[in-house]
């Protein structure tokens, strides 16, 4: 098992439990509308996908093919739950929000793939840096537009919500910016991945705790699971991006 998908796996696995919980799908992180011929049956099948997925993740013999199926899964909730709201919209920033969240667990998993494949080329996951770097700025940038919102996501036992409203904002857009052009990257997706983590331990476990019943609480800290370990899988891949140099030949005197 890769150390580093375990993050990810376990929120796709939990997210997954969450779905057949409450016999429903991901809320606002799937959108699938009430009138969809057999929808209840489709959303048990959905956790049942997600949950085999995500446990496969954790077995060498199964990875690469589960990681393969989740990137175009959740690349199929992109396309058909999040584009058709951002066409909707364009200039509203919640859909872009839903759009990056999906979309870079999308682009986890399939730089997760890359990783686990033997014939890895690494200027393959060059691309796939590119597009996951745009993620955390459309984070960040939700964070400035919805600033009060955000700030009252931020425990109040935390002094000085507004000012980690705005941190975490600028944090999101300095990290998206490292990884999309490269400089620093790895350093960068390692601090996204941290503070991820932290938003999961700090924010989202005690508000499961104090209101254990809540499917919108549950999804909220599975997907943010998820997102902190697709964060770190793009740690890991940026280090397998480019080949190491070789050491130069010493020619003897």
């Amino acid at each position: 098992m890769r150390f580093d998908a375990l993050p990810f796996a376990i929120g796709t696995i939990g997210f997954g439990v969450v779905c057949l919980a409450f016999g429903d799908f991901g809320l606002q992180w799937q959108p699938v509308p009430e009138g969809v011929p057999g929808r209840t049956a489709l959303a048990y099948l959905n956790g049942i996908l997600l949950v085999a997925s995500g446990t496969l993740l954790l077995w060498p013999r199964t990875a690469l093919g589960s990681a393969r199926f989740l990137a175009g899964y959740f690349l199929l909730w992109v396309l058909l739950l999040k584009v058709p709201k951002v066409a909707a919209a364009p200039a509203v920033v919640l859909p872009w929000l839903g759009f990056a969240e999906i979309l870079s667990l999308a682009l986890g998993a399939a730089m997760l793939a890359l990783l686990l494949d033997t014939t890895l080329r690494p200027a393959a996951l060059r691309p796939l840096r590119y597009l996951y770097g745009v993620c955390p700025l459309i984070f960040g940038i939700s964070h400035f537009v919805y600033v009060d919102f955000t700030a009252a996501m931020v425990p109040a036992w935390i002094p000085g919500q507004l000012f980690w409203a705005w941190a975490t904002g600028i944090g999101h857009v300095a990290a998206g910016a490292a990884i999309f052009s490269g400089i620093m990257a790895r350093l960068a997706a390692t601090m996204l991945a941290g503070m991820m983590a932290s938003f999961v331990l700090l924010l989202h476990v005690p508000r499961v705790i104090a209101d254990p019943t809540s499917q919108l609480e549950w999804t909220m800290l599975c997907v943010a699971t998820a997102l902190a370990g697709a964060a770190w899988i793009v740690r890991t891949a940026i280090s397998h991006e480019e080949p190491p140099v070789a050491a130069p030949a010493v020619i003897p005197a």
